[in-house]
């Protein structure tokens, strides 16, 4: 067993004794590149969780780490608190899987303290950080630790796949994420489905779609991108010439937008081999779906477009209180966006005393 590359130990369940005894045998396998550790503590004790990862972390900086996969398990953000020391310091993993854990604020906040540790040292040792892939979602991360992933991002900047599903942000969050992001250019793969972008979001996404001429799969479905937003970001897709997949149903869009996704399909996205626009605001029979599908057809992609049986039927009155809503938004984004500029955003001392009060939280 000295030749072990892969331990996979998903849908068992280990206690503490049976994880310092598993991590004690895989110190020794200087070979191991993927720990693929999903749903491994159903019904353990909420106090035994953190003791067995911890174990079993300490082994993996024994050894040259690629993946490491912890999806599935509840722990919660005092489970957060045992990865620490490894993702601080390993110089090898290349793609982290933490998703549905339950890390809440202060649990990413934490992991994201632990990557700009990583990232800080890579840098003071003059190396390109390892690391590729995040999988994070259904954790409920909202905006409070956005700021905290966002500096993280960008400065490992070498992440070329981002995927952060369902995690209750809201367009501010959104804003903060993608600006960090904008330092990895080459980001191949970014999903953020059913989280809130709003105009605010979808503004910032547009402006960072520039950053990522590599990007090949974008997933913002469920995102209320709202009728100005998805114009925002179809009108910015244009300079991602390598995008295959296209994934933006239910997000109130609406034909104008389909008119302008179909100019960017025409002129520039020849690899565009998948698109999700189900739920949306426009009739299937609308002109701007033919032109949509003409365009797609050029490059040879005329059964790219799902099929779009779930339509919105648009209401007018609400319509008119939206663009109101959206107007009032704009003017409320002008004025703390002036606040912001004069006052300092959140200092690391802020965070880690959050981070350390909940630490100190029994789970």
């Amino acid at each position: 067993m000295d030749d072990l590359e892969v331990i996979k130990l998903s849908g068992n369940t280990i206690g503490v004794e049976a994880g310092q005894a598993l991590a004690e045998a895989l110190k020794t396998k200087t070979k191991l590149k993927q720990a693929l550790l999903s749903d491994i503590f159903t019904g353990r004790l909420l106090s035994e969780i953190p003791l067995a990862l911890k174990a079993l972390c300490d082994a993996f900086e024994q050894v040259d780490l690629l993946e490491l996969d912890l999806s599935d398990n509840a722990f919660g953000p005092a489970g957060a608190q045992p990865l620490i020391d490894f993702l601080s310091n390993t110089k090898t993993l290349q793609t982290l899987r933490l998703n549905n854990n339950g890390l809440g604020i202060g649990g990413g906040t934490m992991i994201a303290q632990a990557l700009q540790a990583n990232a800080d040292k890579a840098k003071a040792e003059n190396r390109t950080s390892s690391l590729r892939t995040i999988i994070c979602g259904r954790n409920r991360l909202e905006d409070g630790s956005s700021k905290a992933l966002a500096r993280a991002f960008a400065s490992h900047g070498t992440l070329e796949v981002v995927r952060m599903p369902q995690n209750g942000i809201r367009s501010d969050g959104i804003r903060t994420i993608v600006e960090g992001l904008r330092e990895c250019k080459n980001l191949k793969h970014l999903d953020l489905q059913d989280n809130t972008f709003t105009v605010k979001g979808s503004k910032a996404l547009a402006a960072a779609l520039g950053s990522w001429p590599q990007l090949e799969v974008l997933n913002v479905s469920d995102c209320l991108l709202s009728r100005k937003g998805s114009i925002h970001v179809f009108g910015a897709l244009h300079q991602n010439t390598q995008l295959r997949e296209l994934m933006a149903q239910y997000n109130e869009i609406q034909a104008d937008a389909i008119r302008i996704l179909a100019d960017a399909v025409k002129g520039h996205l020849n690899l565009l081999e998948k698109v999700e626009l189900n739920g949306n605001r426009f009739d299937e029979s609308d002109p701007a779906v033919d032109i949509l599908k003409e365009a797609l057809a050029k490059w040879d992609h005329e059964d790219a477009l799902d099929e779009l049986d779930d339509m919105e039927e648009i209401d007018s009155e609400e319509e008119e209180e939206e663009e109101e809503e959206e107007e009032e938004e704009d003017e409320v984004v002008k004025e703390a966006r002036e606040a912001e500029s004069q006052t300092p955003l959140p200092d690391k001392d802020q965070e880690e005393e959050l981070v350390e009060k909940l630490s100190k939280t029994h789970i």
